[in-house]
């Protein structure tokens, strides 16, 4: 459930009409709804309250200071990936204890960083990166918590591009060789070994794949722990889908209950991931039509919005449903909905069946919350555009739009450059 509806023709978000938001702030722009993110977040973290576990919003979904508050006053902790991520999201103001970092190249400031600031643990991929984080928690007179991503080479069914628990995919360390990394952790005086890590890739639409992985990572604790290592956490990543189109994948619900079973013969404390899963269906980007044309085989609608703010559509192919912000009884026409970028790739929807909309009219490209505004580019020197949080009937600017002077705030022409004349 969502927040977004259409009232007396026009769509709203909570309690106000998007068309007043826009008059407000202009478009493009990204916007949120509170009550739609505290639902969606609640419902996830209540449907594992039977047992000890932790939800870590998983941040690169997206990655706004509002949203990570919002989510550490709800109780949560934060999964980051990055030096950048772990800064955003103690700034935001989690709890560095309630903090993982994975994450499959960390580089040795960032490691120092995330030792200094105290997180729960790390979330290691090779032997390398092992004996890294030693050498700087051993610098830095720290002892380092980690656990070991394992491959469990489980098909999760999803795009290619973002399934990530197959051997041939570049992250964790493959089952079999699991052993001797723990073994390796274990031996090596500035780690302390506190759990174990899977995750198998993003909008996951069954539940099987976990319930696979599970069986497998069963069997690799119950050996690590007859070798006397400490396995107190279970980190299960994330990974659960949400519908854009006709997706039908489990509510958080359903599926805690496919899993929970198993969880408690772990005797761990249970970390999620969720990211897409909260924050997916509680964005929309708003867009407004300006121009339209046809040739002897398409027509296209040209808005504003482009590859640069939303490149999912061009970089997976993916859905995004494109509503109307004003619901007419008007003809309807089958359309690309296409963007400023000089990319034959740039559009937010192809072949499309729409309503016949003019120039001026906005748009909403739907559950567009995740993985929206944090893979938006500069490219073509475009501004990146607003984001807006609204609650009931108050709306707040979370990010202004940037203009023009941002695209080229740290460069710097050399002074040789400068000169009037210039020799070869």
């Amino acid at each position: 459930m969502h927040y977004f509806e259409y009232i007396k023709g026009e769509l709203h978000c909570e309690g106000i009409p998007i068309s007043r938001i826009t008059e407000k702030v202009g478009t493009p722009f990204y916007l949120y709804s509170y009550k739609t993110l505290v639902r969606h977040f609640n419902v996830f973290n209540e449907a594992f309250q039977g047992i000890s576990h932790l939800v870590c919003y998983s941040m690169k979904a997206n990655s706004n200071l509002a949203l990570i508050r919002l989510f550490a006053s709800l109780g949560g902790g934060v999964d980051v990936v990055s030096g950048g991520e772990l800064y955003r999201a103690l700034k935001g103001g989690a709890d560095p204890r309630q903090i993982v970092f994975s994450g499959v190249g960390k580089k040795e400031e960032e490691i120092e960083f995330a030792l200094k600031s105290g997180i729960l643990m790390f979330n290691v991929e090779s032997s390398m990166e092992l004996r890294a984080i030693d050498g700087v928690a051993g610098r830095i007179n720290k002892k380092a918590p980690i656990a070991i991503r394992v491959n469990p080479d489980i098909d999760a069914k999803t795009h290619p591009y973002i399934t990530t628990g197959l051997k041939q995919n570049k992250f964790g360390i493959d089952i079999l060789r699991a052993p001797m990394a723990y073994r390796l952790a274990s031996e090596l005086p500035n780690l302390k070994v506190v759990g174990i890590d899977c995750h198998l890739g993003s909008q996951l639409v069954e539940v099987e794949p976990f319930v696979d992985a599970l069986k497998k990572l069963r069997r690799l604790v119950d050996s690590l722990r007859k070798e006397g290592m400490e396995i107190r956490y279970l980190d299960l990543g994330g990974g659960l889908g949400i519908t854009y189109n006709d997706e039908e994948p489990p509510d958080p619900v359903e599926y805690a209950s496919s899993i929970l079973d198993q969880i408690r013969s772990f005797d761990c404390t249970l970390i999620l991931e969720p990211g897409r899963v909260i924050v997916g269906n509680a964005g929309i980007l708003v867009s407004r039509v300006l121009y339209t044309k046809e040739n002897e085989e398409k027509r296209f609608i040209i808005v504003d919005a482009a590859m640069n703010d939303l490149v999912r559509p061009s970089y997976y192919g993916s859905f995004h449903q494109v509503l109307p912000v004003k619901k007419e009884n008007r003809e309807e026409i089958v359309a690309d909905v296409v963007g400023p970028v000089c990319e034959s790739a740039d559009f937010l929807a192809k072949g499309r069946k729409i309503q016949k909309l003019h120039p001026g009219e906005l748009i909403a490209v739907m559950s567009a919350g995740a993985y929206g505004f944090s893979m938006s580019t500069n490219y073509n020197s475009r501004p990146r555009v607003a984001e807006v949080l609204v609650r009931d009937d108050e709306m707040h600017v979370i990010r202004k739009r940037e203009g023009y002077e941002d695209l080229i705030r740290g460069e710097k022409i050399p002074k040789f450059l400068l000169e009037s004349t210039l020799k070869g």
